[in-house]
């Protein structure tokens, strides 16, 4: 993918690939302004972050962005004219899936010169980032008093252990009215023993209702999980009711505390990071600025010896073929189509389309079709081969680049990733996104200035440097590479210094609700 061009900061646009057909506007352009080095005005109106033709396009040709083509022309389109929605469309195109042609060496940093963190290490072996107790739900039904438990906590007795972040509940939506087998049920219990099992939390306690269709016990016997000192759990059915499960609760969370604020951070390897690759609020800045500089910095914890996991699904939709040619086995390729495969079979069956997408505020930031969103999407995941291809929430064990599927939707596509084993969230935006996510940091990297300047208090990066100060993408990356570390090493992040993060927890429910 090309890099915005040399002294891009005086430019009015961005050319992004010589081939392409349009550039895209750094300001609010009036009609009759000139369009750097392009030899044409623009010829009405056209917003910032929006597409401006640079030749004349006609009726049905290929509209192309990144070298690629992001959508067709439904009339003549005339040089300086805007590029979006009302002369632009979708249509089915041939994808050219080659496998492995793109594989290259990995640069692996030598290990004496490898970053270090300061981490907690599980007696598994596995390194958290965070220090938190969790209440965890089998069911909605449960989620109040999960809730409960964890309201009743007292800061009295929190003070007591400084070592640890907090207890967080948990909780969901489904759980029960669904099917007792199948891809919803599966996703869920993955989930569940995703969180259960990260290096994030300290201990765990569960709490179902009694009588729902995802049994506690029918979870652990599926993922051999054991209770003990650090992970319980209880039934508001078997203990009594509300009253008696919060009581009950806090006092398996007292008794917890004391081990886990035995824990103290010591220095590991980065190569024990596995960082979640997100994307949402996007705006047609994401693809050149603020998702080509994680996509660097991904490279960068690669060739350390770290984890890159990328994932919404529909939202590589159009540029999958760019990730195949990287997949280190024609196995792992044909994964990742077979689960765009999916994606088409399963918006077919539900009335939906892959193009139901962007959004209305992915519009409104300039972007057009899914195929331009997921170009710059794409992006995040840098240069390195891909590794794995991976279901959602499905433990992660492979080391690199790797592509979990998810949906597009980002808390749910988060959860996924924190059940599959990230420990950090790096996550881009252009319209602006509060998200945050407990037990893992989530670090939010905003895609231009403006935004960044009205959102500061919930941004942590400003990408928008990239097109402002002329900084290159592989200096940014490098600057989102060091401030992941010092985040895993617990440097708060603006999500966490506001304390979100307890609502964001949702599951991806696939099936009927009975």
């Amino acid at each position: 993918m090309a890099e915005p061009g040399h002294n891009s900061g005086n430019r009015l646009s961005v050319r992004l690939h010589p081939a392409d057909n349009v550039v895209t506007a750094r300001i609010d352009m009036l009609a009759g302004t000139g369009i750097d080095d392009e030899g044409v005005s623009a010829a009405e109106p056209v917003p910032s972050g929006h597409k401006i033709a640079t030749r004349l396009i006609t009726k049905g040709e290929e509209i192309r962005k990144y070298d690629q083509v992001i959508g067709f022309a439904t009339q003549d389109v005339a040089p300086g004219e805007h590029v979006h929605v009302h002369n632009v469309e979708m249509r089915d195109f041939d994808r050219d899936y080659q496998f492995c042609q793109g594989v290259t060496a990995t640069a692996f940093v030598p290990e004496a010169d490898r970053r270090t963190f300061q981490g907690y290490v599980r007696g598994n072996g596995r390194v958290g980032t965070r220090n938190y107790i969790g209440v965890l739900t089998s069911v909605n039904c449960s989620a109040t008093a999960a809730k409960y438990i964890a309201d009743s906590v007292s800061e009295e007795l929190m003070a007591k252990h400084p070592t640890v972040d907090g207890v967080v509940a948990l909780t969901h939506s489904t759980g029960c009215g669904m099917a007792g087998a199948g891809e919803g049920y599966a996703n869920l219990q993955r989930v569940l023993w995703g969180f259960a099992q990260h290096p994030n939390f300290a201990g765990i306690l569960m709490v179902g209702l009694g009588c729902e269709v995802n049994q506690i016990d029918f979870l652990l016997e599926a993922y051999g999980l054991e209770r003990g000192p650090k992970f319980q759990t209880m039934t508001l059915q078997d203990t009594g009711g509300t009253r008696k499960t919060v009581a009950r609760g806090l006092g398996l969370i007292t008794d917890m505390l004391p081990e886990a604020g035995k824990a103290q951070r010591q220095t590991v390897p980065v190569s024990e990071l596995t960082l979640a690759l997100q994307c949402g609020g996007s705006d047609a800045y994401s693809g050149m600025t603020a998702n080509p500089a994680l996509g660097a910095a991904a490279t960068l914890l690669v060739q350390h010896g770290g984890t890159a996991v990328l994932a919404e699904t529909p939202e590589i939709y159009g540029a999958e073929h760019l990730l195949t040619r990287r997949a280190v086995t024609r196995e792992v390729g044909e994964k990742l189509v077979e689960r765009i495969k999916w994606w088409e079979d399963y918006c077919a069956r539900n009335g939906g389309e892959m193009n139901n997408n962007p959004s209305p505020g992915n519009k409104a930031g300039g972007l057009t079709t899914i195929l331009e969103k997921s170009l710059g999407a794409a992006a995040k995941g840098g240069v390195s081969n891909l590794c794995g291809v991976y279901n959602y929430a499905e433990r992660i064990d492979a080391k690199g680049f790797v592509f979990m599927d998810s949906p597009g939707y980002d808390p749910c596509s988060i959860t996924g990733q924190v059940a599959s084993g990230s420990n950090v969230v790096a996550f881009t935006t252009g319209r602006g996104s509060c998200y945050g996510c407990k037990p893992v940091p989530s670090l939010k990297l905003a895609t231009n200035t403006t935004m960044y300047r009205r959102m500061e208090e919930d941004m942590d990066i400003n990408c928008g440097e990239v097109l402002d100060e002329n900084l290159s993408i592989d200096d940014m990356g490098a600057r989102i590479f060091d401030k992941v570390v010092r985040t895993a090493s617990g440097e708060l992040t603006k999500s966490e210094e506001l304390g979100i993060g307890d609502n964001e927890f949702i599951p991806w429910q696939i099936g009927a609700t009975m």
